[in-house]
């Protein structure tokens, strides 16, 4: 789809629809003029996508890719039909303009310079080994051709009238095609179940893994909180340990100091004596 500024690949944004899984789709912006194209792409529903980049420059004669990302649905859309848009907004700036320019005000008509802006719509395709397609084949066993088929085959019918050929060897072609749709839905019919059953397994081994491993982390948090009290119990008894040897060798110092106080506010045995001996002398001598 071509426009003045740049060319938009894909038209519409396709999707592989699978529930609970997300699906990406990549469009190209090619910018065949010599001069340099700002875009920016925005969405009606921006928590549903992710748009990686949402802005960007392409240059003369260049190409730019963006992808788009549909994130895991819960549920499908009614008839798998999607409202949703995205609109691509291109602006021509000049030579050296970075993403970091890009603005809102960048793309505003009124500003005088050349703005476009184009809408994407939003198309669901469903693949055939899809969940939706076993829910579809477990309707009741009468089959109607998809419009897509009933729109071929009429206009084959057309084709063929127009050329004068017998319109009787469409029908068994028809046939054919109906039979086979048949058969198609009685292998899904077949395969899905097991297929379901081997996710349930799947399911149920997982949830078994998953709760192993939360009673092994419930145990290992257990057992760090015990060794956790368990240290500060050490801790606790190391700090009041030191305390009373603290205290303790504190007591001896002071009984160590205290006998030597004694010891020496008193006079010794032998200096006695002497003074004892040096007094009966000098009694002697004057008292002979």
């Amino acid at each position: 789809m071509a426009t003045d500024l740049l060319l938009i690949h894909p038209s519409d944004i396709t999707f592989r629809f699978e529930l609970k899984k997300q699906s990406s789709c990549v469009v190209r912006l090619a910018n065949h003029a010599s001069h340099y194209v700002a875009f920016k792409v925005k969405t009606t529903s921006p928590k549903k996508y992710c748009v990686r980049p949402t802005v960007g420059i392409v240059q003369p004669h260049g190409t730019c890719d963006f992808t788009v990302t549909m994130q895991a649905q819960r549920t499908a859309p009614p008839d798998f039909n999607c409202k949703d848009k995205f609109l691509v907004q291109s602006a021509v700036v000049p030579a050296g303009t970075t993403e970091d320019d890009i603005s809102s005000d960048l793309f505003v008509k009124d500003s005088g310079r050349l703005v476009e802006e184009k809408k994407l719509r939003v198309v669901l395709i469903i693949p055939s080994s899809s969940p939706e397609n076993g829910d579809l084949s477990q309707d009741p066993p009468i089959q109607m051709p998809s419009p897509v088929t009933v729109e071929k085959s009429l206009e084959v019918a057309q084709g063929l009238k127009e050329d004068g050929t017998d319109r009787g060897t469409v029908v068994p072609k028809l046939v054919e095609k109906e039979g086979d749709m048949k058969q198609v839905n009685g292998i899904e019919k077949l395969t899905f179940p097991k297929d379901f059953k081997e996710l349930e397994s799947r399911l149920s081994t997982m949830d078994a893994k998953l709760r192993e491993a939360e009673g092994t982390i419930a145990k290992l948090n257990e057992e760090k909180r015990r060794n956790t009290r368990e240290k500060n119990l050490l801790k606790q008894e190391l700090s009041l340990l030191y305390a009373r040897w603290t205290q303790f060798t504190q007591q001896e110092m002071m009984k160590k100091k205290m006998k030597i106080k004694r010891a020496q506010e008193g006079f010794p045995f032998l200096f006695v004596c002497v003074v004892s001996l040096v007094s009966m002398a000098v009694g002697y001598y004057i008292h002979p």
